[in-house]
């Protein structure tokens, strides 16, 4: 499927709808070019999810809790399947919570095989193309 959305509020809807559609366990990579919203669409993954707290980028971090009903990660600064091992994020992909990915490319080594992928393109400031 694929959606053009106008604002970030329809981004919102579109991951909100799409979360309806994961079950506990799932692992969704984001793909997109740095400030393409693939914060912004696992925010209304967490809307839909009913998680109250503001959801942040966790750059720094490595990886967000929510509850423990979603994972958010960020593997931009890590460089290889062997970092995220070490710490520790490989283990939420078997939980019971889903794990939101953005960056995973980097970890590509050691994503279970069934995991879901979701492409966001920045066509202009404020559109963007969502392919599910």
């Amino acid at each position: 499927m694929e959606y053009i959305t106008e604002k970030y509020e329809d981004t919102i809807l579109v991951a909100e709808a799409f979360a309806k559609t994961l079950n506990k366990g799932d692992v969704v990579v984001l793909k997109g070019e740095m400030g393409a919203g693939k914060t912004i669409f696992t925010k209304g993954i967490a809307k839909a999810l009913g998680i109250k707290d503001e959801v942040t980028s966790p750059t720094y971090a490595y990886m967000n809790d929510y509850d423990g009903k979603l994972y958010h990660y960020d593997c931009y600064r890590l460089s290889g399947g062997d970092d995220a091992e070490a710490l520790g994020l490989t283990d939420y992909f078997y939980g019971n919570g889903i794990c939101v990915i953005e960056w995973a490319e980097n970890i590509a080594d050691v994503l279970p095989d069934n995991v879901k992928v979701v492409k966001i393109e920045k066509l202009s400031e404020n559109k963007r193309k969502i392919t599910l």
